[in-house]
């Protein structure tokens, strides 16, 4: 996705069609439109007449390109997790896993990277129902696994506001939610991590359309990626004009909330309530 991202710039700055691109590599319209929106495989040839039609002739901007080309055709290891997870999330924990910068608004539960393994159960259970416990166990390992991007020593800088809905809502029993609570006061302790809390006291606000993620990545070329789950799909939106409106609903969130240390008072304050 995000090479198809950068080679839909790379075409539109020159002023070339998808008409034009998909003739260069003996392709249709319609495939170039796929590889756009990274639905469908790279293959390296392709990528190489693609980026001399559009004048890239940078040999490092070029084996730049086409080492994520190369990359994008590797299954990572979430893929192994594909029998138990809808069809457009494995995308996004690949997106989750090369981001430098994960920022995020959630209001109907934790974010699953700051989950404890006793909520995730609880969550999953109740987004599974009727599921087996065997394929519970597996969604909740994935969680889990995700979870050791935070601390890994190339982990990502981490800014979540969490709505006080998230926090109030029970999942599980009343030590399943305390042991969350007590685990979000610790992990907010991080360097990397940035916790804040939207307090009812605040009122509306401005992530009235729901929960929302803005990934960024290392690579300066690369744009953001904003991520809205749906019921039966997601969007993946990377257009400059939907990135800065998320981004302003973002700062607005953070400048209008308790900053992470009288957040983490505010945890301290329903903890002691659970």
């Amino acid at each position: 996705m995000l090479l198809g991202s950068q080679l839909r710039r790379l075409r539109e700055a020159r002023g070339i069609t998808r008409e034009a691109a998909g003739y260069s590599i003996r392709a249709s319209e319609s495939k170039i439109s796929r590889m756009e929106l990274g639905r469908v495989s790279f293959k390296t040839r392709d990528v190489e007449d693609l980026l001399t039609l559009y004048g890239i002739t940078d040999e490092q901007e070029r084996a730049s390109l086409l080492s994520l080309a190369k990359e994008a055709n590797v299954a990572g290891w979430w893929h192994s997790y594909s029998d138990v997870l809808p069809s457009w999330f494995p995308t996004y924990v690949g997106l989750e896993g090369a981001a430098s910068l994960i920022r995020a608004y959630e209001v109907q539960f934790v974010h699953g990277l700051l989950q404890t393994e006793a909520y995730a159960h609880a969550v999953v259970r109740r987004g599974m129902q009727g599921a087996s416990e065997a394929d519970v166990e597996r969604r909740v390992a994935l969680r889990l696994e995700r979870q050791k991007y935070l601390v890994d020593e190339r982990a990502p800088d981490f800014h979540i506001i969490l709505d006080e809905a998230a926090l109030r809502r029970p999942y599980g029993d009343r030590e399943v939610m305390r042991g969350q609570l007590q685990h979000l006061i610790e992990i907010s302790e991080r360097p990397n991590v940035r916790l804040q809390v939207v307090p009812f006291s605040l009122g509306g606000h401005s992530g009235e359309s729901g929960a929302f993620t803005i990934l960024s990545f290392p690579e300066s070329d690369l744009s953001d990626v904003v991520y809205l789950e749906q019921l039966t799909s997601a969007l993946y939106l990377d257009k400059a004009e939907d990135v800065a409106q998320y981004e302003k609903a973002l700062k607005e969130l953070q400048s209008d909330s308790p900053g992470p240390s009288e957040s983490r008072d505010l945890l301290r304050g329903l903890l002691q309530l659970s």
